[in-house]
């Protein structure tokens, strides 16, 4: 009996020390004294453009408008961008695909994102026609795909020119010409410049952009800039951003190891959250979004509250005073 008890003791404490070595105790002085779960001071409640408020644009989802001949729009800020005949930008949806292609937004989705119909459309001048398509959405009607991506519009764009849903959500942006999301043009005056206009179309679950402010700063798969909170600890693996807080800063989502690029894969595990939710880490520290960042080289939460900060490739705090 001793030696069977003795065995299991081993075991566990082996099991202890694979952990304590994945999310060990050499953070030095960044390791927190392990506060408490709970929304400590928590975020005001708000969704900033994150993309929870489907159906709060005026358009309903009676019929899909027709696009008509397609034009190209070169926007400084977005490059050049696909909109209808009327000059309305055209938008796609990360959660859709294009091979094959499919619509994965329907119900309330579609009163705020609605679906441009595939009938009379015709491609802009010097693009690709080749690549219109169409696809047969759940309740029977033909939807544009361009590229393979089902097409929208947004209910909040009021004029020719709009781009207002331009990453929404973090999951919406304005279409290229071939379908793929509109990428930045060089230079211009906007805060980060090239650096900071649109992201490559396929980023890697997570990978590192260079910020001409902050330097080096992890992203996610849409380019947005990846957040740690001051009073989050990584051993004990906890959190103190709960409820109304993950609303302004939402968790990122499991990542595969094989999914990243240039970020530093010890401690790069799920975090099993006391609310049920799946939240990926680095070093064991949990990391967020931030809905106040509405397009890919956003850092509008950089320095939040004094305990919200852009992570660096090894889990850094960036630009945290010291």
């Amino acid at each position: 009996m001793n030696t069977w008890r003795n065995a299991s003791l081993a075991v566990t404490a082996a099991a202890v020390l694979a952990l304590t070595t994945a999310c060990g105790q050499d953070k030095g002085n960044e390791t927190p004294n392990g506060q408490a779960v709970g929304a400590a001071n928590p975020a005001a409640p708000g969704n900033g453009g994150y993309g929870s408020d489907y159906g709060s644009g005026t358009a309903n989802q009676a019929a899909a408008k027709p696009a008509g001949q397609l034009a190209v729009w070169d926007s400084k800020e977005l490059g050049k961008v696909v909109t209808d005949s009327a000059g309305f930008t055209l938008y796609r949806f990360d959660k859709d695909t294009a091979s094959p292609p499919k619509s994965n937004c329907e119900g309330e989705c579609a009163k705020a994102w609605p679906v441009v119909s595939a009938g009379g459309a015709s491609a802009a001048p010097g693009t690709d026609a080749s690549l219109i398509g169409e696809v047969t959405r759940t309740d029977g009607t033909k939807q544009l795909t361009i590229g393979g991506w089902p097409m929208y519009r947004f209910a909040k764009d009021a004029k020719p020119g709009d781009a207002k849903g331009q990453g929404v959500g973090g999951t919406w942006f304005a279409a290229a010409p071939d379908g793929k999301k509109a990428q930045g043009g060089a230079g211009g005056d906007d805060d980060g410049g090239e650096e900071a206009g649109g992201q490559p179309a396929d980023l890697a679950g997570l990978s590192v952009r260079k910020d001409p402010k902050l330097g080096e700063i992890v992203v996610d798969k849409n380019g947005m800039t990846v957040y740690r909170f001051k009073k989050d600890s990584a051993w004990p693996m906890k959190t103190a951003c709960t409820g109304d807080c993950l609303k302004k800063w939402p968790v990122v989502a499991p990542v595969d190891k094989n999914d990243t690029e240039g970020i530093l894969k010890k401690g790069f595990v799920t975090f099993d959250r006391p609310d049920g939710i799946k939240q990926q880490t680095i070093d064991c520290w949990p990391i967020y979004t931030f809905s106040g960042d509405a397009k890919p080289g956003d850092t509008n939460g950089q320095g939040v509250g004094g305990t919200w900060f852009a992570v660096s490739p090894t889990s850094k705090l960036v630009g945290a005073p010291k």
